[in-house]
């Protein structure tokens, strides 16, 4: 049996676990190749079911992690490749609500005999038939699971009234980005220049241009923008299929707003910007929120999905969906050094809280310790 301060004691075999992974979540899939590489220092065999989309992005090879391509669907063929995966495992863990799904299909009898462990990462927020859909599957995977990891407190109440025999907080670290070497010290304000606000406001997002980013509140909030002098300018980090659609308001209206898409200079950006903005209704352990804190940026985000229990009183919250909020607490903030610098110090103090990547590792090695430990015979 594997622990953290001894890799195989008394000669035992390392412990065997399966990652079983989704690949379209950029959070979880960096959690999956943090924990993985974690594990595999300590002596835990990992091996990541993922996409192989997900591994060209996020390398779980070269984490010390074995890789099994495993397509992101719940047919049977993929279903199949997923039991072969799975079948020497000690123990199992899935990440999101999908792979969980897929896992409880892939482990059928199995459970009763291979310990289950659930990360829940977010909530997918859904509407009519597409939400009656999810909740049969969190139903499902709850139920099943032998431990269910919530990433908010929210979540763990959640799991509880679910179904879940065993549910709690989980920690999720925010994994380093691999950052770009130093450039002159002049790099945030070439980077200014590159985009546009050399000298006016610059105001960064980042996510996935799909339906839950909010980005259609963020366009109504930036027409408000257009009256300010000189108007800031929003740069959106990101791709994904509301991009088309996001283009064409945008150069109906005027706004000024960048679509930037996929860039390897995040970090950068978002440390260059003025303000980070998170207008989404999923932000449960959103890495731009604890990056912008990191960086001392200010950050105006809504209200939603557990992330005040992230931030706390560090950044600006406004209701979801509400383009007035947003537009209203950016301005001010604009106007209001003083309550930037106050931001940027509570930020600071607010991050020194979260979870390191070594204390995230070693609570999931405990939980695994504990459902792989053999129990004394009564």
């Amino acid at each position: 049996m594997t622990s953290a301060n001894s890799p195989s004691p008394h000669g035992q075999s390392p412990l065997r676990t399966v990652q079983v992974l989704g690949g379209g979540d950029a959070r979880s899939s960096a959690h999956v190749r943090s924990l993985a590489a974690g594990l595999a220092a300590r002596g835990v065999l990992v091996t990541v079911c993922a996409p192989q989309e997900a591994e060209a992005a996020y390398d779980f090879r070269g984490a010390g992690a074995g890789h099994v391509p495993v397509p992101r669907s719940s047919d049977p063929v993929s279903v199949a490749a997923l039991r072969a995966a799975l079948a020497d495992a000690d123990l199992v863990h899935a990440h999101g609500l999908h792979a969980s799904f897929r896992t409880v299909l892939a482990l059928g009898g199995r459970r009763a005999t291979t310990p289950f462990v659930v990360t829940w990462h977010d909530r997918v927020p859904a509407e009519g038939a597409r939400a009656q859909f999810l909740r049969v599957l969190e139903r499902r995977v709850m139920r099943a699971a032998t431990v269910v990891l919530g990433a908010t407190s929210e979540l763990v109440d959640l799991a509880r009234r679910t179904g879940a025999r065993d549910a709690r907080l989980g920690a999720v670290a925010l994994p380093g980005r691999p950052r770009r070497p130093a450039g002159p010290d002049g790099a945030p304000l070439k980077l200014r220049a590159e985009v546009g606000a050399v000298e006016r406001p610059l105001l960064v997002a980042v996510g996935a241009l799909d339906r839950d980013g909010g980005y259609d509140v963020l366009l109504d909030a930036a027409r408000a923008w257009r009256r300010l002098d000189p108007p800031p300018l929003v740069v959106v980090a990101g791709e994904g299929p509301l991009r088309p659609e996001l283009q064409r308001r945008i150069e109906r209206e005027e706004l000024p707003v960048v679509l930037a898409g996929r860039r390897d200079d995040v970090t950068e950006l978002l440390a260059a910007a003025d303000l980070a903005l998170l207008p989404g209704r999923r932000a449960a352990r959103s890495v731009l929120a604890q990056e912008a804190l990191h960086a001392r940026v200010p950050l105006v985000a809504s209200d939603a999905g557990g992330l005040r229990e992230l931030v706390g009183d560090a950044a600006a919250l406004v209701p979801p969906g509400d383009p007035g909020a947003l537009a209203g607490a950016v301005t001010r903030l604009l106007a209001d050094p003083a309550r930037c610098e106050e931001l940027r110090e509570r930020g600071v103090r607010q991050a020194t809280g979260w979870p390191t990547e070594d204390e995230t590792v070693a609570q999931v090695l405990s939980v695994y310790d504990e459902l792989t430990q053999p129990r004394p015979m009564r």
